[in-house]
């Protein structure tokens, strides 16, 4: 080939490489970066959560009203929330909205699908969201099926190339909603691992909520935000929006997050929460993962003489990078006084969170940045020491399985364990 050609042959290609790297690059940058708007400030400890001033800045800032006559029923372990969730279906007259992140195949994943697509064969108008990433072990052949039954089936974000752009924001909201008026939400995920009872490493320890009363249209709105996303579809009406009469005592209040709204609302409701507890804080974590603003939230409550209890995933994890990524933050918090315990007997999937034995708040939601700036969720706040004294129990219980870390255990562990911990830490942003 003549030199000069070589020549031409070699700027073609520099310029096709810069250009591909600077895509690339684009790219990367467009689906790690976080939401426009953070809070970097500490909000102060100004009142309790016991007074007035908590529950409006709440409603206010969140965005829905917290609303009184509620009823939540607490569900532990697949023994109890799969039973009361099909049954739930089983009984739908009118319509089922469901928007989950995990739906995989296996045992329970084909029982979900049957009773979906057995009442949408009744006339039930079925509503189903799917992430795209969170149901990549489902069978295409059981999403045929749903949808030759009738079942209105979309995927969140599906992966493709001209949706490279928003490929790190997952819906990772786990709701269901029966006739408008039943509503159901927590960490679990429609897949064999939630089976069971939690008794050995081979299934899961979680918690799910059933909602009834007034806020059950607040869950339905939630639904209804990522359906438009998808089908450009609103739904509404008396089948989705009935009247609620008030059925309980708990004042509630369900809220949603996402990237796209540019909101940190999941985050906020954490922070503004701690900065006005009085007395305790009780965590339950699947993933915990503080920022250093929430590190920093936890210790000046404990400086006002706050107790912090927290429990998160022992010996049996499903991402050890996660877990590495956590204990590298636990040093300031161990050594202000936060206790913080190991759940022994299985993976812990649990998302809760307990202030003054008063406010509880429950949902999809993850204590880390992926959960409060990345992914979409939503959230169901509970305003009832009735309720908060039944979680607590459950709280007690599961600390009892659980190994607590000490400060001279944390600070004597290895420096290759060090090293570890502190490189998976450099990529908390993602976890």
């Amino acid at each position: 080939m003549p030199r000069k050609s070589k020549g031409k042959l070699r700027t073609a290609l520099i310029i096709f490489f810069t250009v591909a790297v600077t895509i690339f690059a684009t790219l990367l940058f467009i689906n790690l970066r976080a939401g426009e708007k953070q809070i970097h400030v500490e909000i102060e400890h100004q009142f309790s959560v016991d007074d007035p001033q908590f529950l409006r800045s709440i409603g206010q800032l969140l965005g829905p009203p917290v609303l009184g006559g509620n009823r939540v029923t607490a569900l532990h372990n697949g023994v109890e929330i799969f039973p009361a969730m099909l049954a739930a279906i089983s009984a739908a007259q009118e319509t089922i909205t469901f928007e989950t992140y995990i739906y995989w195949s296996g045992d329970i994943g084909r029982k979900f699908a049957d009773a979906l697509s057995e009442r949408a064969k009744a006339g039930v108008k079925v509503h189903l969201l799917l992430d795209s990433v969170g149901c990549g072990k489902m069978d295409a052949a059981m999403l045929d099926t749903m949808k030759s039954a009738g079942v209105e089936v979309e995927l969140y974000h599906p992966v493709s190339w001209y949706t490279v752009t928003r490929i790190n924001n997952r819906t990772h909201r786990k709701l269901l909603v029966i006739d408008g008026r039943v509503g159901f939400t927590g960490g679990v995920g429609i897949a064999d691992a939630w089976q069971g009872n939690a008794e050995d490493s081979e299934h899961w320890r979680d918690s799910h909520y059933q909602l009834e009363g007034p806020a059950v249209a607040q869950m339905q709105a939630a639904f209804t935000d990522n359906w438009i996303k998808t089908r450009a579809k609103v739904l509404c009406g008396p089948a989705y929006f009935p009247a609620i009469e008030p059925v309980g005592e708990s004042k509630s209040q369900v809220f949603k997050s996402s990237v796209s709204e540019g909101s940190e609302s999941v985050r906020l409701m954490y922070l503004l929460s701690t900065a006005s507890a009085t007395k305790t804080i009780r965590l339950q974590a699947a993933y915990f993962v503080p920022d250093d603003l929430a590190i920093a939230t936890f210790v000046s409550a404990r400086k006002r003489g706050v107790s912090i209890q927290i429990i998160v995933p022992g010996p049996h994890v499903d991402s050890e990078i996660v877990r590495s990524a956590s204990r590298s933050l636990w040093g300031a918090l161990l050594d202000a006084g936060v206790e913080i315990y190991e759940y022994q007997p299985a993976m812990y999937h649990c998302k809760v969170f307990i202030v003054d034995d008063l406010w509880t708040s429950v949902g999809s939601t993850n204590f880390d940045d992926r959960s409060f700036r990345l992914n979409d969720e939503a959230n169901l706040n509970i305003f009832d020491p009735v309720f908060a004294a039944e979680q607590v129990r459950k709280f007690d219980e599961d600390k009892s399985k659980s190994r607590r870390m000490t400060r001279s255990e944390f600070h004597d562990r290895s420096a290759t364990g060090k090293f570890f911990e502190a490189a998976a830490a450099s990529l908390r942003r993602q976890l």
